[in-house]
């Protein structure tokens, strides 16, 4: 029916984005064996679908393991994911950690969210390296790229945002951003035709940051001047950002 067809226009769309951000940037390579961070927004939720869709076609053949760090808060139910996950055959899994009673207990942080990150990366890292996986893929969206160079540039007075791809030689893990050129309007609808199991977020301190002083700002800014988020992405895709120009073979 319609519904079936308006969906499959999504997925189509969202894979059209994926393959776009991963041959332009070359992430995948054959061989290539993938963990996907899978917190339970719509971001990541749509990136592991997407990897999934695309290695159905995809020249270079990949592998795929999809990865949630459980940060060990009550009420956390992941069911809903690993569902999802099975339906695709997406091998899944879930990695306990404590990592909720250090920030919060132990260590009492002001910044929680800094650590709480650093700690959650490390306990992906690690599961990805120990089942044998030598990239991760992770869910930025272009308003993330975006958000990400207005915050470097506002308090950090630099002209800098994440690379699509990144090498982290300690870990010898490369990290890749296939969702780069998705704009979020085209995951909040995917995710809702789609019926995405989002995970609810438990966390204590799920408030005001500097990132949402950057989105609101980029919101207004859209209101004010629609296709500011594209514009702003086309001057850092042109731009001498480390791993952005690929025109200039420094990929």
């Amino acid at each position: 029916g319609l519904l079936g067809e308006t969906v499959l226009m999504t997925y189509q769309k969202l894979l059209s984005y994926t393959r776009k951000a991963v041959d332009e940037f070359h992430m995948i390579e054959d061989g290539d064996f993938i963990a996907v961070g899978v917190s339970g927004g719509k971001d990541s939720l749509s990136l592991a679908l997407a990897l999934k869709g695309l290695q159905r076609f995809y020249p270079k053949k990949f592998e795929l393991h999809a990865f949630t760090v459980s940060l060990g808060f009550d009420g956390f139910d992941a069911s809903g994911v690993a569902a999802l996950m099975a339906d695709y055959q997406i091998p899944y899994t879930v990695i306990p950690t404590d990592i909720g009673e250090i920030v919060f207990e132990i260590r009492k942080e002001k910044n929680p969210c800094a650590l709480c990150a650093k700690l959650r990366k490390g306990s992906f890292n690690e599961a990805a390296k120990q089942l044998g996986c030598n990239k991760v893929a992770l869910g930025h969206h272009m308003e993330d790229v975006v958000e990400t160079f207005l915050m470097s540039l506002l308090y950090e007075g630099r002209i800098h945002t994440f690379s699509p791809v990144t090498h982290w030689d300690r870990m010898e893990l490369y990290s890749i951003r296939p969702l780069l050129f998705t704009p979020e309007s085209d995951l909040i609808s995917f995710a809702r035709s789609m019926k995405l199991p989002i995970l609810h977020n438990p966390c204590p301190a799920n408030g005001f940051t500097k990132r949402e002083y950057a989105k609101d700002m980029l919101r207004q800014w859209n209101k004010e001047n629609s296709g500011t988020t594209e514009r702003i992405f086309r001057a850092i895709r042109n731009s001498d950002i480390k791993g952005w120009n690929t025109d200039h073979g420094l990929s």
